[in-house]
């Protein structure tokens, strides 16, 4: 039941200049359940991580809107869309048209989180994708409304999920995080964007004890051009 609540408080989030990947239809690339499918996608993965027990919830900041704006996953685009479902044991049909449409944090993300078979559930501090006025194909950070409304949410989550830690990615998941999860256990780790690849990937090794490999290194140099 809390599942099927928290998507339900999810969908009723509504801000300007921003895209409601559970409730909107994006005409240009959304096939017509797109919102239906992404809404059950998420609310199965809620019901299958509450029957285990979550290491950690990695937070990021937002959607954007190559990746959670198309797929309604945090931190997973349509590349990685199959490899996030299948952690939860669940199938997902195509939710978008045309070319699957990468995301350079996404690729760096998947890069590690391959290698991890902890439970892991990825959320964002604001779970909707903002944008620039006039420009729903770009990315902005969220305003300070937002984050109370997406604070909020994580509160709802963290109850539901009862994850051991949260790992912030980025100094706003960290800041969202302290806030929330007062007692609990929150690590921060470099964003991989804008040069803080390497540093998060050696960030995360340490905290999940992954030994350095060419699967590893080799993924990042596929995916520098994204």
């Amino acid at each position: 039941m809390k599942a099927e609540l928290f998507v339900k408080e999810l969908c009723n989030l509504s801000f300007e200049n921003t895209f409601n990947p559970y409730s909107d239809r994006c005409e240009v690339y959304d096939f017509l359940d797109a919102p239906q499918k992404r809404r059950i996608l998420l609310e199965q993965m809620l019901k299958m991580a509450n029957k285990v027990e979550i290491d950690s919830i990695w937070i990021g900041r937002d959607l954007g809107y190559r990746g959670g704006r198309r797929t309604g996953l945090a931190l997973t685009d349509d590349v990685h869309l199959y490899h996030h479902v299948r952690r939860w044991g669940i199938e997902v049909d195509k939710l978008t048209k045309g070319q699957a449409a990468p995301e350079r944090t996404a690729a760096v993300i998947w890069s590690v989180l391959t290698l991890i078979s902890s439970p892991v559930f990825l959320w964002n501090v604001f779970p909707l994708h903002p944008y620039e006025a006039g420009d729903p194909f770009s990315n902005r950070a969220h305003n300070s409304k937002e984050r109370i409304a997406g604070e909020a949410l994580l509160v709802l989550l963290i109850d539901i999920l009862k994850p051991k830690r949260i790992i912030a990615i980025g100094n706003e998941a960290q800041k969202a995080a302290v806030r929330v999860f007062k007692s609990g256990n929150v690590v921060k780790v470099r964003h991989p964007s804008y040069g803080g690849q390497n540093m998060f990937i050696s960030q995360i090794q340490s905290l999940y004890n992954l030994d350095e490999s060419s699967e590893l290194v080799m993924s990042l140099f596929n995916y520098n051009d994204i």
